[in-house]
């Protein structure tokens, strides 16, 4: 049986399994709703490190996945020169990358959202060097759920040759709430599935709540921050040189 539980074997063990059960995968652009094929999409909600250790494992099981990225966002800055590299790195293992659209940032116009949306996928396009072909909506409004038609001129995850003509499966909020992939009643009856994860609840080798997983996240992140802002500003890296020092002496 493979592992259920939220850690990266978990999520190389229920990829296996689903290989073994005959799944093909493909992307959205050759997925057949009536078939054995498996789409594999990561929305990047919180962090585009955790993603890279996912794409290595499908690099590993010579399978192909969409990564979605968000450009507005106070989560991470995709620009910076480590994000640019990890997704760099990310398509060059042969995976897809896409834009995450939050739509919630602009009016509730549908000319305004093709017009943002596309602007935004031309913005990523220069960062990647790729063309951007898919788009996933964050958090999405019921609206866009089963939205027959392209968004930005590009397709999207929700159309419903995606989202309802073939299984959905999603662990948003750290929990499989359409019921773990391998229980999925398209999985039973043999036709294809839209599988959604975020790297965030995933890129770990211990399984942890997902608000532990969101901590353990922010401690990360602090530090980060922590190293920029000494490498940046002259009196704090004087000041944590300090601390250090001071820290080390009362440790001996």
């Amino acid at each position: 049986m493979p592992v259920q539980n939220f850690t990266l074997a978990g999520y190389r063990a229920t990829l296996e399994t689903l290989i073994q059960r005959g799944y093909e995968v493909v992307g959205f652009g050759e997925c057949d709703p009536a078939a054995r094929h498996l789409i594999l999409r990561h929305d990047l909600d919180m962090s585009i490190d955790a993603a890279l250790q996912i794409a290595e494992i499908e690099s590993s099981l010579s399978v192909k996945a969409h990564y979605f990225i968000l450009l507005r966002t106070e989560m991470y800055n995709a620009w910076s020169d480590t994000n640019c590299n990890n997704l760099r790195r990310i398509g060059a293992l042969g995976h897809e990358i896409g834009l995450h659209f939050d739509a919630s940032l602009y009016p509730d116009d549908p000319e305004m959202l093709d017009q943002s949306a596309a602007q935004e996928c031309q913005i990523l396009e220069s960062m990647i060097g790729s063309a951007v072909e898919t788009i996933s909506f964050h958090r999405p409004a019921p609206q866009f759920l089963g939205r027959q038609g392209p968004i930005g001129g590009r397709r999207h995850t929700y159309q419903p040759r995606f989202y309802s003509d073939m299984g959905y499966c999603s662990d948003s909020r750290g929990a499989w709430h359409h019921g773990p992939p391998l229980d999925h009643p398209a999985i039973a009856e043999g036709r294809a599935l839209q599988l959604l994860t975020h790297p965030i609840w995933w890129s770990r080798s211990a399984a942890l709540g997902p608000v532990e997983a969101l901590d353990q996240f922010r401690d990360v992140r602090d530090g980060v921050l922590e190293i920029a802002l000494a490498e940046n500003c002259e009196p704090y890296r004087n000041a944590r040189a300090k601390r250090a020092s001071t820290s080390k002496r009362n440790d001996e």
